[in-house]
């Protein structure tokens, strides 16, 4: 089989930053979820409280929070049914349009969200922030939207 194009390899520079992205992604999840176990979440399951907690009244399309929470509405729909079955979320249809499920947190959930939030919060400063400049901080942001890696830039 012909190849259509020549193998372009990386220089050293960019073979630097293509390790350095890589090691980012596979070694920090593990290090923002590893404090969450104090209260027995994972990151994604984090994310998925903080998400519902910060959307009006609480509650959000299962659609929208999957797309949030960077997850597959399969996921999604397994952990919070998980969720269900401990009482932080209610699954319910959309009033405003029945194709839809609503996921609603309940006062136990948000308990666990305001209980998560800080052991979280220490873990992105301390690993992502703190470390950074306020110059580190914009490139970071430039550099993720470059990506179009931010849920805001996923369509």
């Amino acid at each position: 089989m012909a190849r259509s194009q020549e193998t372009r390899w990386l220089t050293p520079e960019e073979k630097e930053a293509w390790t350095g992205l890589v090691s980012l992604m596979m070694l920090l999840p593990g290090k923002l979820e590893s404090p969450l176990r104090q209260v027995d979440l994972t990151l994604f399951e984090y994310l998925v409280l903080s998400h519902i907690s910060e959307a009006p009244e609480r509650r959000i399309r299962m659609s929208e929070l999957a797309f949030l929470a960077n997850g597959s509405l399969s996921r999604l729909s397994n952990v919070v049914k998980r969720f269900e079955q401990r009482g932080w979320v209610v699954r319910s249809p959309d009033a405003t349009d029945g194709r839809y499920t609503l996921a609603m947190l309940t006062d136990r959930g948000y308990a666990l969200v305001v209980e998560a939030a800080p052991i979280h919060m220490r873990s992105v400063r301390e690993f992502v922030l703190d470390p950074l400049t306020t110059t580190d901080k914009q490139a970071l942001a430039r550099i993720a939207a470059k990506l179009r890696v931010r849920p805001q830039d996923v369509t």
